[in-house]
């Protein structure tokens, strides 16, 4: 008996010696299940999140130093906010600000006990996208017309 045997052999309850399963290997799950997606994009959410409050700091460090510098040019971050490369990041963080924060209430449900069944979460997870896109164009809706 190899080592790998040695692995799978075990005792049941009654203290019989019986042949435990391995776990197969990874290459045997469906690692774009839904769920997963999901899952990954709210701890991706987290980070980006983060990383936006970081660059929210530094916009907002800058507005507060701008009256008394005489500065002649706009800071640093306030030209790069008003670039498009800015309003991307902008508009990645306002979807990541909405999706983190209906997954979060998803995920309130299930701490409470609901929606655990598979329709409902699959509905859940779709209403999350759902919300969170249609929260994110109208808040660039609002801003850009306003």
């Amino acid at each position: 008996m190899d080592a790998r045997e040695a692995l799978m052999v075990g005792r049941n309850s009654e203290g019989a010696l019986v042949r435990r399963p391995l776990s197969p290997h990874l290459q045997a799950y469906n690692m774009l299940q839904f769920t997963s997606v999901l899952s990954i994009m709210h701890r991706l959410t987290g980070v980006a999140l983060a990383f936006g409050a970081l660059a929210l700091t530094w916009f907002l460090a800058d507005l507060a130093m701008l009256p008394g510098t005489g500065a002649t040019e706009a800071p640093a971050s306030v030209r790069f906010f008003g670039s498009i490369i800015g309003k991307v990041f902008l508009f990645g963080w306002t979807f990541a600000l909405f999706y983190h924060m209906a997954n979060g209430v998803r995920h309130m449900m299930w701490d409470a006990g609901y929606g655990f069944d598979l329709p409902t979460a699959a509905l859940s997870a779709k209403v999350v996208i759902g919300a969170s896109v249609a929260l994110t164009v109208l808040t660039w809706i609002i801003v850009l017309v306003a």
